[in-house]
């Protein structure tokens, strides 16, 4: 079991790793290059297959030449804590386009002026994190008439904000996990018996597990919130749930293949290191769940998406508590496009590779 991270699609889950234990992953760059192999070589996935193939070179067949993007401007890097993981995602996506011949340039607003994006056509947004997931950079490029990749103003800037997207969506009555926002003024013990223990103690603006702590006793919530502070004056307390942990990757405003996520240690939760440094997470395509619960969760995983009025690409994370309860925990509107992230892993157990992905995410701004 696992802990708080981050249309029926079961016919068209691809196991993506030919080992004993067929859906375990424990390293996410060749479980990629695996779900190639899979869906060319089981014959027991959906009969709809070659349709759903069909359906992938419609998607992305609007677009035939690349001369129709004209000049794009990928960006990435930024000053957000999150620099390092927009640096990995923009690169890969910055040489996907190319690939492709795309005319596709690397943008950093960290060391140029943002008024030179009026030289461009249009923009793939990799910049994770402040400044560039929050609404600021997506207001930039509407009041320059530019197309962009992904949600506008409204739903970033609401999905960065973690309390405000789950007040959002408990008032739509959607199932999220209690919460509590903290002050340095607090009273612990006041938290402790409203959410119980343990507890996670995250940033409300960082994304990336960032200052994130698990709290399994009441005297560790002062150091907690120390470090969540650290990130930003906003900081909350949200109920732990014991559990499976999910991921859903929407695109088109579709709900792709599940992804269920197991941390090396189960104990702990789907940090910043799990996420991106370490080899020893394990993904599952298929999730374990039954057709009828990846259904409900796919279904509520949309109904987040388009609450927060988000657009074009992203993803939900929730959990599946012991009882069997689905548990919503954020949206992540610009995600993460690196070897170890998880849009391109739903989107090759979908049938799409990574260089395709990449031009059908930009060609959406056509």
């Amino acid at each position: 079991m696992t802990t708080n991270n981050k249309e029926n699609m079961s016919t068209q889950n691809l196991a993506i790793d030919d080992t004993e234990d067929r859906s375990a992953i424990t390293n996410p760059e060749p479980a990629l290059a695996a779900a190639a192999q899979a869906g060319q070589s089981d014959a027991s996935i959906s009969p709809n297959e070659e349709e759903n193939k069909k359906s992938i070179s419609t998607m992305t067949g609007h677009v035939k030449d690349a001369a129709q993007f004209g000049r794009v401007a990928v960006i990435y890097g930024g000053s957000s804590n999150e620099r390092s993981v927009s640096l990995d995602s923009g690169a890969a996506v910055l040489q996907a386009l190319q690939n492709q011949g795309v005319d596709a340039t690397h943008f950093d607003p960290k060391h140029q002026d943002i008024t030179e994006l009026r030289d461009y056509d249009r923009v793939f947004n990799v910049l994770h994190g402040r400044g560039g997931e929050d609404g600021l950079l997506q207001g930039v490029l509407q009041w320059f008439d530019i197309p962009q990749t992904g949600s506008g103003v409204l739903a970033s800037a609401l999905g960065m904000d973690k309390v405000r997207t789950k007040q959002l969506w408990q008032g739509c009555g959607l199932s999220t996990a209690p919460f509590s926002l903290l002050t340095a003024d607090t009273d612990w013990q006041q938290v402790v018996n409203m959410l119980g223990l343990p507890l996670i103690i995250k940033p409300v603006h960082e994304g990336s597990s960032i200052g994130m702590t698990k709290v399994n006793h009441l005297d560790e919530l002062p150091a907690a919130y120390a470090t969540a502070v650290q990130c930003g004056d906003a900081v909350m307390a949200e109920r732990w749930i014991t559990g499976r942990e999910f991921t859903i990757v929407i695109i088109d405003d579709e709900a792709y293949p599940v992804i269920r996520l197991e941390p090396a240690d189960i104990t702990n939760f789907y940090d910043f290191e799990a996420k991106y440094n370490r080899n020893d997470t394990s993904y599952y395509i298929p999730c374990g769940l039954s057709a009828a619960d990846e259904k409900h969760l796919q279904e509520l995983s949309l109904a987040a998406f388009r609450a927060v009025d988000a657009k074009g690409w992203g993803r939900i994370d929730a959990m599946q508590d012991e009882a069997g309860n689905f548990w919503l925990l954020e949206i992540n509107t610009v995600p993460g496009m690196t070897s170890h992230s998880l849009v391109p892993m739903a989107a090759k157990a979908r049938g799409m590779d990574f260089d395709t992905l990449c031009w059908h995410i930009l060609s959406q701004t056509v």
